[in-house]
């Protein structure tokens, strides 16, 4: 009774709900009128940049996407009736926004105590922070982790909106225990391998370390890496394969060469499996689209680019099982939102048609 009770309701807002007009800036997410009970897509927030290491901002990206969401027009021209789905975020915790605040200032003075070579003057004041930053770290991938399931349990596509990108770990040990198997798609500036950077085991820096702790994970496909250390390079040169990547200095050589952007799609494409989640950095984009992120990276995909592969993607028959947004923040200006919005929406669409819930024409 309850269930038909929410379609009934869902399909009263379809009715009523003009596509055309002016964004409902006090609706939801993209000024859409669904509930999270409506709708076929989750987006959990994570508020949450506890270990960046250059510049802050990026707990405040939820706010900044869902604030500038409703100036988009919703029209899909390859997915009939895509805002039809349902889309809805769920509200913003306060208490992870403020937790991850007090510890982003502790772990700013520890990391220029780091810098300044550890010296004996502070060393009982941080010696013991990097473990009490871990113990919240694993707190946090179990809320998420948590939450995540209880989603997926009702089969709705769940996404993460960071937040640093650390934060997408509980949705992929949930998307784990959910599938056998699946690979990362991962758009990035950065490799992220790193283990435990600046002593945090849960750093942004070490997301994908982290992911390929997960049997489950079967390969690792990184897009636009363009800063990269020894160590990072090494652990994907000695991995069996399982870690594939694109840098983005070869993307552009071969680009520059002659080759086109689809063959290039085609060739990363073929690196994945059949079940997919995409991990998408913003930074992984030209950083004159996100100049507010956290570390920006001369280089970088355009923004039609990066639609095109996931599309490509999509079209090759893979399922996008999840996604997370990651490391958009507001920096000076609306634009960064504004960016960060389209590519939530464009991602919201694409796994929903690669499971069949849109109907896509491309």
């Amino acid at each position: 009774m309850q269930q038909n009770q929410q379609m009934t309701s869902k399909e009263q807002k379809i009715a009523s709900f003009d596509p055309n007009g002016v964004g409902d800036i006090g609706g939801g997410l993209f000024g859409l009128p669904f509930t999270i009970e409506e709708s076929e897509v989750v987006i959990i927030p994570t508020p949450w940049e506890v270990t960046v290491s250059y510049s802050a901002g990026t707990a405040l990206g939820p706010q900044a996407v869902k604030d500038a969401s409703p100036q988009l027009d919703l029209y899909e021209p390859t997915i009939r009736d895509a805002w039809k789905l349902g889309i809805a975020m769920e509200e913003i915790s306060e208490e992870w926004a403020a937790t991850s605040e007090v510890l982003r200032g502790k772990a700013e003075a520890y990391i220029n105590w780091l810098e300044a070579g550890s010296p004996e003057v502070g060393k009982a004041e941080f010696e013991n922070l990097p473990a009490e930053v871990t113990a919240k770290g694993e707190e946090f991938l179990q809320w998420l982790k948590q939450k995540a399931l209880r989603y997926l349990e009702q089969g709705k596509l769940v996404a993460v909106l960071g937040g640093d990108h650390s934060t997408p770990l509980g949705l992929m040990h949930a998307l784990a225990e959910k599938h056998e198997e699946y690979g990362i798609l991962q758009v990035d500036a950065h490799a992220d391998l790193r283990e435990a950077y600046e002593g945090f085991e849960y750093s942004h820096a070490s997301i994908m370390y982290n992911a390929l702790k997960l049997p489950q994970v079967k390969k690792l496909v990184q897009v636009g890496i363009r800063d990269i250390c020894q160590a990072e390079a090494e652990l994907a040169q000695q991995s069996n394969g399982r870690v594939a990547i694109f840098y983005d200095a070869v993307l552009k050589e071969n680009l520059y060469g002659g080759d086109s952007w689809k063959k290039e799609c085609k060739k990363i494409i073929a690196q994945l499996p059949q079940q997919v989640y995409i991990s998408f950095d913003i930074d992984g984009l030209d950083p004159k689209l996100c100049p507010g992120t956290g570390t920006p990276v001369p280089g970088g995909l355009e923004f039609e680019q990066a639609m095109f592969l996931v599309r490509q993607l999509v079209k090759s028959g893979r399922e996008i099982i999840g996604f997370d947004l990651c490391e958009v923040a507001p920096g000076d200006s609306e634009w960064n939102g504004n960016v960060g919005a389209r590519v939530l929406l464009k991602l919201c669409n694409l796994m929903a048609a690669s499971q069949q819930k849109l109907e896509a024409q491309f």
